[in-house]
């Protein structure tokens, strides 16, 4: 079994980026920008966006944070996403996800400009990604593809299931695997027999929230294992939804949570963001 190591992948991709926005600021005087949308007091949001804020500071972004309460109104939402619209100095917006229950968030996404839309949540980089053109790819998704390539693992003919079929994760997460040639099962909340599905996979990626749902006899023998859920237990502790002690005996590679793809997602945000600011009109 070989752990899946995402923190060394990430900090290999943030000084790959950190050079790169050297190297923008020294041509073009172009330093990213980043701004977040925080509204509410939720303290994993927080503890999120505080990581995302120190992520672009130590590669060299220009970042701000709006906090705003949780009665706030969405028509002050949309302003404020307008004015970063219209702001030169920033190359990404984010939307820290989940919003407060009187906010519509897909009307709230949509307000993004797709051309910062570094979450890639927008329909319009939706639809590109499904028809396979360039644009910007959710970051999560996006960063289990990255470790792929990091491990020399080819996905073409493989058979994988995608436990989870969220927009954030398991829809495009399926489209980039789609797009690199493989067989692509999506299974969800009304899916029946789970464990038939799973265990004809070479590669199982799951991120639905729900701690040790992948067992170790839902697994085959030199499975690959892409644990994206990150779920604290009553003790504090954080696991994922992979019952890691049993199922890592039987893989070929797995993802340790934390230390897998949480730090992946961050340095994928950094480079959309990098991204963003190398087409900016100048």
């Amino acid at each position: 079994m070989q752990l899946i190591d995402g923190k060394s992948f990430a900090n290999k991709v943030q000084e790959n980026v950190a050079k790169a926005t050297e190297i923008l600021k020294q041509e073009k005087n172009i330093v990213p920008g980043l701004a977040v949308i925080l509204i509410g007091d939720d303290p994993a949001s927080q503890a999120y966006v505080k990581m995302k804020a120190k992520a672009c500071e130590k590669v060299g972004f220009y970042s701000i944070t709006h906090n705003m309460p949780d009665t706030i109104s969405q028509d002050e939402i949309i302003a404020t996403i307008e004015m970063m619209n219209d702001n030169p100095r920033i190359d990404g917006i984010l939307v820290q996800l989940p919003l407060p229950k009187h906010i519509d968030t897909d009307k709230i996404i949509e307000v993004i400009d797709p051309k910062k839309d570094v979450d890639g949540f927008h329909p319009y980089n939706v639809g590109r990604l499904v028809t396979g053109l360039d644009g910007f790819v959710a970051c999560t998704p996006l960063g289990v593809m990255k470790m792929f390539e990091s491990c020399n693992i080819s996905l073409e003919g493989k058979n994988v299931c995608v436990v989870g079929a969220s927009n954030i994760v398991g829809k495009p997460m399926a489209s980039l695997l789609l797009n690199a040639h493989a067989t692509v099962t999506i299974t969800h909340i009304y899916t029946k027999d789970l464990r038939a599905h799973t265990l004809a996979a070479d590669i199982i990626i799951v991120g639905v929230g729900l701690p040790g749902l992948i067992k170790a006899d839902m697994v085959k023998e030199g499975a690959i294992v892409i644990d994206i859920g990150i779920n604290r237990l009553e003790d504090g502790k954080l696991v994922g939804d992979v019952d890691f002690p049993n199922v890592s005996k039987k893989c070929s590679y797995i993802t340790p949570v934390p230390g897998g793809v949480g730090p992946m997602t961050i340095a994928m945000l950094l480079e959309n963001t990098l991204k963003s600011a190398q087409k900016r009109d100048v």
